[in-house]
């Protein structure tokens, strides 16, 4: 053989080396694309389910704070027709102590909870 004709057959062995680490580098990147797309669907179902649940929580929550206001100024109304000045006082009381009280305190609370559970590695004390 030659020595151009050994030239040229390494020349064509080097591309084809060259297109097959071509197509094994494609198909890694592929792959990673894929896992990261798998990742970043998985992630934002999570994200979704949070504040689906974070939603309900604060639904629920002021709800059930709007609810006791009611029924405090219920009693309000009717201290004052009945001119019950100390149930009017201690109801007062009451509507200033839940205004003062913030019903994100116990998110808190429910978040730490939330990762304790989610940490197979946390250990319980009771």
């Amino acid at each position: 053989m030659s020595a151009k004709m050994m030239i040229v057959v390494e020349a064509v062995q080097q591309i084809v080396s060259a297109g097959r680490d071509y197509m094994k580098c494609a198909q890694q990147e592929k792959t990673k694309r894929a896992e990261i797309d798998a990742w970043e669907k998985a992630t934002i179902a999570k994200i979704h389910t949070q504040r689906d649940l974070l939603m309900a929580y604060l639904d629920r929550s002021f709800d059930e704070r709007a609810e006791n206001f009611r029924a405090l100024f219920a009693v309000v109304d009717s201290a004052i027709a009945s001119g019950n000045n100390e149930q009017l006082a201690l109801t007062l009381n009451s509507i200033t102590e839940i205004a003062k009280s913030s019903p994100f305190k116990d998110l808190a609370n429910i978040a730490s909870v939330r990762a304790a559970l989610d940490d197979p590695n946390h250990e319980w004390t009771f």
